[in-house]
């Protein structure tokens, strides 16, 4: 069962199979056009190496994010798990708010950093008293906003009290926004509040809302001028390449691409929720933010599913390896219409079989 969603390669490349891919939570519209059109900007520039500096790639962001940071606030990466990988090995004891991406376990471990976890509670909803006991004896928190596996965002009402014991304890606050494009309205990212938390870090990509994983193209964003300098010390020169300069500098500024996956995104978390909780052995359907949906089965495991579906060719993510979830545990990608009417159809299908054994 793969680490993470997306491998199409192990059941469909390698096999020679036509998949269709519920596993990986990647904005179905596609490529930017403002990627592939300047595609000839990115092959003349194979020729000579990158700035060092990537000054105009982070001008586009500081733009993108409506000059809420400085050029100096900015830290690029080969994705967002560079990112991830660098902030956190940064520090000796991390809490960790589980169920989430296992990366952040994962660089932890390779780092030798000691963890420290809080877990959301039955409803998938962060604990907030929890984090705040846990917290102080830990250099660093992490978790998402929203949340993957379940797609939840941060009450930032109740989250300032957290930040606000960050920052008088030298704490970091590491929150990954890879998926916050989704929820729609910028004031639900904490970039807004970067100015006033020296104690806030916070991770971006290209990969999930620019459907563009291939590119690898991440950033990190702090306040926190020395961490920036001090983990930019750690990077290896050019660890940009040309084609993921060119995608910063260019598809952040896409308002049509950004308009439309919005009112896509919209209409299809409201179209596809119903419909699964309409399926007799989906027992719970976890409200998202993201382009994702986390279930929890009933007399049916999630592995068994995994293999019920991968026979009609569809691939989806098995959750039992997130810490605080069980083998009863899956998450669906949110496609368009037309995909998702294939999700479901596929999931009534199996509803009709197993129902005849």
């Amino acid at each position: 069962m793969a680490k993470h969603g997306g491998d199409i390669y192990t059941e469909g490349l390698f096999k020679c199979r036509d998949l269709l891919d519920f596993s990986s939570n990647i904005n179905p519209l596609g490529v930017p056009d403002t990627f592939t059109k300047n595609m000839e900007e990115a092959m003349d520039a194979i020729l000579r190496y990158p700035d060092l500096h990537y000054r105009r790639a982070k001008s586009s962001i500081v733009e993108y994010l409506h000059n809420k940071v400085d050029m100096e606030n900015i830290l690029l990466g080969n994705g967002a798990a560079e990112i991830i990988q660098l902030v956190i090995s940064n520090f000796s004891k991390i809490l960790i708010v589980v169920p989430s991406f296992v990366e952040y376990e994962d660089c932890a471990l390779k780092s030798g950093s000691k963890i420290e976890y809080s877990y959301l509670d039955e409803n998938m909803d962060l604990d907030y008293e929890d984090i705040k006991r846990k917290m102080v004896e830990c250099q660093a928190l992490v978790l998402g906003n929203p949340n993957n596996p379940n797609g939840a965002l941060i009450e930032k009402d109740r989250f300032y009290e957290i930040l606000d014991i960050c920052e008088e304890k030298g704490i970091t606050a590491i929150i990954d926004e890879a998926f916050i494009e989704f929820a729609g309205d910028k004031a639900l990212s904490f970039v807004e509040d970067i100015d006033k938390y020296n104690c806030l870090f916070i991770i971006r990509a290209l990969t999930k809302f620019f459907a563009l994983p291939g590119i690898r193209a991440g950033y990190g964003i702090s306040k926190d001028r020395g961490l920036i300098e001090e983990l930019k010390n750690k990077q290896i020169p050019w660890n940009i390449n040309c084609f993921a300069d060119m995608a910063l500098c260019e598809v952040l500024k896409d308002e049509k691409y950004i308009k439309n996956s919005l009112q896509w995104i919209e209409g299809c978390r409201k179209e596809i929720t119903p419909l699964l909780k309409d399926i007799d052995f989906i027992e719970k359907v976890y409200k998202t933010s993201g382009n994702f949906v986390l279930c929890k089965l009933k007399n049916l495991k999630g592995k068994e599913l995994y293999e019920y579906c991968l026979k009609k060719n569809l691939l989806i993510r098995v959750c039992d390896n997130y810490k605080g979830l069980d083998e009863y545990h899956v998450r669906f990608a949110i496609k368009d219409s037309y995909r998702n009417s294939i999700l479901i159809n596929t999931l009534k299908t199996i509803e009709k079989e197993l129902g005849s054994i």
